[in-house]
């Protein structure tokens, strides 16, 4: 590479870093850049719509059919964001938190009025007609819902619906055609099966009627015993799609009606989010730093490929319209420290080429290539876990890992790609001395193996104790683990103040008093354009309410009669938990999967699996015995200490291998401990600068915050002693025994 050409594209990846910088952090909106205050966030970074709806006619409906109602709301809700919110308020109402969005009014247009679905014969016994085109062109109903519901002329209802979805098909010349897809339940098969033998004996049509307008006349054309059908039509997909979801929005267990709707604020306020920036500013410049004083040129060019990193994740958050969430930060923070890591990797490999006596460009070249396995194989089985989560995932889920997907994409380009021309920049403008590289010193081959079994026993004692807290905890009626509302849910108290008060203030002056009279955690959500202010806390008896009510009126000045009190479910319900552990197996045994192929050796994937397993097991713990609140930040805490710990992993498990093929005849013992030296300062790196990420979080983050990164930070030291200590020893243990079964 020529000086002049090396210039230029030094300068190039520069600039373009600084100008998507410009336009991610300081841009306007004046012409249309994607500015990073466009991001969409979620409902605890920056609020969205409450709606709250009732059961129509019913004011102690099952609990069977609110948990189905809520069910599907949340699979419908999802479409405006994947950190939507559905949970029971009271008796019979239904609460929905939908965040990044502010017009409650076209929302619920859209929406509808859920559980008002009605398929109308299109004549009724008498050969009456029940709908016919009006003067409008369109199709109206001659006779009331009450009529025909009283002369037998409704032939199902929404709840006879089993599912709908869009689908396609090609035609013979194949063009795609799109269709919605109908599967009725058992009862409304043989309903279903009636209804399509009389119209399409007399020719006839079936209407699908919803919130107070037909939105679909389908002609039959065939009898339909089965319960399966299809619409179609000149459809596009979103045609489809829409039609789909309303049939399933009209298809509730419940009618519900719209109770009143309202903008929220966000949960967490301008403090947390303005101190969670300074957080990750800190994190950065001191990794930053320590990349450049332990790694010298390779370490100045991985700091600007991280800055480069850094904007374009915030560039296509914007681009992808993704909402942004604490749990999606945990995300980015993770591909963060992977985006560390890839470059720990590498410049690693440099320097044991340098130790050898090649030239600098030549240890660049053949490190890349070394470090290239480990850095895919390590981001692609993290990868497979986040499309796997992203795919059958529930909403919160979804959020992170979407973040975790695009993060993990984008630091294997900057690390393979940006940091690699950047290397050869300054190589070509003067810096070639090994030197500036840094040389690779051999390292004493650690006896690892050998500690195997204590490292084990210490794991098993820890894990135990979690188990033995937790078992007490609940025998004292206190509950396994300390969960917040979204788990079990509570009490939500609105105040309506006499004056507005900004989250900061809510946090900093009125928090305390709630929670020195309650015992517990306090959410705090605004309502916009009033002066009114949700609390949520855990269950409230009679006489704490009452307590609190007192507390409020003599400290803020309120009446009684400005606060209302009302019991709330949680938000993560049983179905959300139960599609979230069912997402988790999947994504292991796709990794599993993936790892067995690459390394031609189950044994790799089950020791991984072994060691993330371990991870898990022991934040669990912590979780118990530091009673550490279980929030709906719980599963991506997990998620993220999985990915970072398979990670880890597969970087000893890839040089495992390397040196197995280099040298067969050396004892698998000294194979294993030579690989975990090898890497030790990999691991000991990376854990070291992700650590640093979220212990700023933790310092100078607000107690939600606190809560999310205090056991992330157990995690990421955990994931690190589990790769160093018991990956190797778990994969050794299984090839003796592999190989003990064979003499046998």
């Amino acid at each position: 590479m020529k000086k002049s050409k090396a210039v230029i594209i030094l300068l190039i990846i520069l600039l373009a870093t600084l100008g998507i910088g410009y336009i991610d952090i300081w841009g306007t909106d004046a012409y249309g850049t994607a500015s990073a205050s466009d991001i969409s966030l979620g409902l605890d970074l920056a609020g969205g719509v409450s709606i709250t709806y009732q059961v129509v006619g019913e004011e102690n409906p099952s609990d069977t059919d609110m948990a189905d109602t809520i069910y599907k709301l949340q699979q419908r809700v999802t479409n405006y964001s994947t950190e939507a919110q559905v949970y029971q308020e009271g008796n019979n109402r239904i609460n929905i938190e939908i965040p990044g969005v502010s017009d409650a009014n076209a929302i619920l247009q859209e929406l509808g009025k859920p559980g008002t679905l009605y398929f109308i014969a299109q004549t009724d016994d008498a050969g009456n007609q029940n709908y016919s085109i009006g003067s409008s062109g369109y199709y109206e109903l001659n006779k009331s819902i009450d009529e025909m519901i009283a002369d037998g002329s409704i032939v199902l209802y929404g709840t006879d619906v089993a599912d709908a979805k869009a689908v396609s098909s090609s035609d013979q010349m194949k063009n795609v055609e799109y269709a919605v897809s109908l599967t009725m339940t058992d009862e409304g098969r043989e309903k279903f099966a009636k209804a399509t033998e009389k119209a399409y004996k007399n020719g006839e049509t079936i209407a699908i009627y919803y919130d107070e307008q037909l939105i679909s006349v389908p002609r039959v054309q065939a009898v339909l015993a089965d319960g399966v059908a299809q619409i179609t039509g000149s459809f596009t997909y979103e045609d489809a799609e829409k039609l789909a979801s309303t049939i399933r929005i009209g298809g509730l267990s419940l009618e519900l009606e719209e109770l009143h709707s309202k903008v929220v604020g966000a949960q967490l306020g301008q403090e947390a989010i303005s101190t969670s920036l300074k957080a990750g500013l800190f994190g950065f410049i001191v990794v930053a730093v320590f990349m450049i004083v332990v790694y010298f040129v390779p370490g100045l060019a991985a700091s600007l490929a991280l800055v480069s990193y850094i904007a374009l994740v915030v560039l296509l958050l914007n681009g992808f319209d993704m909402t942004l969430t604490l749990s999606g930060i945990a995300g980015i923070i993770l591909s963060i420290g992977m985006a560390v890591d890839a470059n720990v990797v590498i410049f690693a490999r440099i320097r044991e080429e340098l130790a050898t006596g090649k030239t600098v460009q030549s240890a660049v070249k053949i490190g890349f290539d070394k470090a290239l396995s480990a850095i895919v194989d390590g981001n692609v089985t993290t990868l497979i876990a986040a499309v796997v989560l992203l795919l059958l995932g529930p909403g919160s889920v979804k959020g992170f890992a979407q973040t975790l997907a695009l993060g993990i994409v984008l630091s294997m380009f900057t690390a393979l790609v940006v940091t690699r021309w950047l290397i050869r920049c300054f190589y070509t403008l003067g810096l070639k001395d090994p030197k500036f590289f840094g040389i690779g010193k051999e390292h004493k081959v650690t006896d690892f193996l050998s500690k195997k079994f204590v490292f084990i026993t210490a794991s098993v004692v820890v894990i135990l104790a979690g188990v033995v807290v937790m078992g007490i905890q609940k025998g004292r009626g206190n509950g396994a683990l300390n969960y917040s509302l979204e788990f079990v849910g509570g009490t939500a108290t609105t105040v309506d103040f006499n004056e507005s008060r900004d989250l900061d203030n809510l946090n900093a002056e009125v928090a305390p008093v709630i929670e020195s009279v309650t015992g517990s955690n306090v959410q705090i959500q605004t309502v916009q354009g009033t002066n009114e202010v949700i609390f949520k806390t855990s269950s409230l008896d009679v006489a704490t309410r009452e307590a609190l009510n007192q507390a409020l009126i003599s400290s803020f000045g309120v009446t009684e009669g400005q606060i209302n009190s009302e019991t709330i479910s949680s938000t993560i319900s049983n179905e959300m938990k139960r599609d979230t552990i069912v997402a988790v197996i999947v994504a292991i045994i796709c990794m599993l999967i993936y790892i067995r192929i690459r390394f031609k050796d189950i044994r790799f994937g089950l020791s991984s699996i072994l060691a993330l397993t371990h991870d898990v097991l022991v934040v669990l713990a912590f979780y118990a015995i530091a009673r550490v609140s279980v929030t709906n930040t719980f599963v991506a805490c997990m998620l993220t200490i999985v990915g970072y710990s398979v990670n880890a992993t597969i970087v000893i498990f890839d040089r495992v291998r390397e040196n197995m093929n280099l040298n067969g005849k050396a004892s698998l013992e000294e194979q294993v401990n030579r690989s975990i030296t090898q890497t030790l300062s990999r691991s000991i790196f990376t854990s070291l600068t992700t650590f640093v990420m979220v212990a700023f979080l933790y310092f100078l983050g607000v107690s939600s915050i606190r809560d999310f990164a205090l056991p992330l930070m157990v995690g990421i030291a955990c994931g690190c002693y589990s790769s160093v200590c018991l990956a190797g020893a778990f994969w050794f243990l299984m090839r003796k025994v592999g190989k003990a079964e064979k003499k046998n």
